[in-house]
């Protein structure tokens, strides 16, 4: 075995462990027991950190994760309607096994892209866009809402948010995006568009070439007529959910 060879059985040996550790979030250790044929002990010992699976029981929890795990559910079961239409949100983006696991699930859909550059806006946006920008081995770009100290030149765009009417500003530092770049545009979630818009139109100010659009989770369909999506421009979505008024 090379050392290359090693090092990626090691590496995924190790997110097998990842894996299990999600599954058992929501699986008490009996029952992962009864799911895998593993004794309770040798679970808790991986789950702990104290030993690493061989090579084929790895493939073995990959394949028992793969029939187990569903990404739209662990998604749901992680955000919280507060009754007022509003949600938290807290839980799913402070999962960081799951923000991973997302991440590369999405990196792969977009690995054909030659994507050099991930965009998202402060401050939600971050989590999921840091991992797939380490995912996709491209550059984080962040919009903020203030102008940064030493920076000269900036890339602006100012839009009304529905849920305020406050007139609102990303800045981008210009040297951030060039017409040589491939952009996926990164969020949280999705529901009026006017943030996500904005994001669009930043990366067009710049001459940049749209190639990806991605959140974790659209409320409603209204956003669809704000966000104008760039041909060629390749949209996902993991979980689509209804406005929370809105009649069934």
């Amino acid at each position: 075995m090379t050392q290359e060879t090693h090092a990626l059985d090691i590496k995924k040996r190790i997110k097998s462990v990842e894996l299990l550790k999600i599954l058992k979030k929501n699986h008490t250790y009996e029952e992962l027991s009864k799911i895998t044929n593993l004794p309770i002990t040798v679970l808790n010992r991986y789950v702990k950190g104290h030993v690493l699976p061989s090579k084929n029981r790895a493939d073995e929890l990959f394949e028992i994760f793969d029939r187990l795990f569903d990404i739209k559910e662990e998604v749901s079961r992680r955000i919280k309607f507060d009754g007022r239409e509003y949600f938290d949100n807290t839980e799913l983006l402070g999962d960081t096994l799951l923000m991973r696991v997302l991440a590369e699930m999405v990196s792969e859909k977009f690995a054909a892209h030659k994507i050099s550059k991930v965009l998202t806006a402060a401050v939600d946006g971050i989590p999921i866009a840091t991992q797939i920008a380490n995912q996709l081995e491209a550059q984080l770009i962040i919009a903020k809402r203030n102008r940064e100290v030493g920076v000269s030149k900036f890339i602006e765009e100012s839009y009304v948010p529905s849920f305020s009417g406050v007139l609102m500003t990303l800045y981008l530092p210009k040297a951030a995006l060039t017409s040589k770049d491939r952009v996926l545009i990164v969020d949280d979630i999705i529901r009026s568009g006017e943030t996500q818009r904005a994001l669009v139109n930043i990366a067009e100010k710049s001459g940049a070439k749209i190639v990806g659009i991605f959140f974790i989770i659209s409320i409603g369909k209204n956003w669809e007529k704000t966000i104008r999506t760039p041909p060629n421009c390749t949209v996902e979505i993991v979980l689509q959910i209804p406005e929370p008024n809105a009649s069934s």
